[in-house]
């Protein structure tokens, strides 16, 4: 069964994630390392990790499998969990997969020099309507598309 991983802190798309998984009948599991509000459902699970860096990234990391859907906008998580070929998809709703992730980390590795360097760098812009509409659509087809059976590859029998 294909689940739903939410890095919950400060996760926009929360409510957006409960009507995708409800309407395919998907797990969900929110994690954080405080208690937040949940639906009262069956398929969505609370975990609370202890308080740490990355205690929630790295539980994410080890429990998300091939197939699963993890919601982040953290990309040194999306970058573990894109390696074990789960689906990743920012609040936004930019998927990042094996061509976009390696984009992705230099782009946040060298934002984060440029700060340490005491340099400015632009904010990333606020989240509107188009995002959390492009978010839904791009869950959507992800549910759909993890829930297809795997494509087998066809070899030749030897002769």
């Amino acid at each position: 069964m294909i689940r739903i991983f939410i890095d919950s802190d400060a996760c926009p798309v929360k409510d957006e994630v409960y009507r995708v998984a409800a309407r395919y009948k998907l797990k969900v599991f929110v994690v954080s390392n405080r208690m937040i509000a949940v639906p009262d459902s069956p398929l969505v699970e609370r975990i609370v990790v202890e308080h740490g860096p990355d205690v929630a990234d790295d539980w994410i990391a080890e429990h998300a499998l091939e197939r699963d859907i993890v919601i982040t906008s953290d990309i040194p998580l999306a970058a573990r969990c894109v390696e074990k070929a789960a689906y990743v998809l920012e609040p936004k709703g930019r998927l990042l997969d094996e061509s976009t992730i390696g984009m992705a980390l230099a782009m946040r590795n060298l934002m984060t020099d440029l700060r340490s360097a005491g340099m400015m760098t632009p904010g990333g812009s606020g989240f509107g309507k188009a995002d959390r509409s492009r978010f839904l659509s791009e869950l959507d087809t992800l549910a759909v598309k993890a829930q297809k059976p795997k494509p087998r590859l066809f070899t030749m029998p030897p002769q």
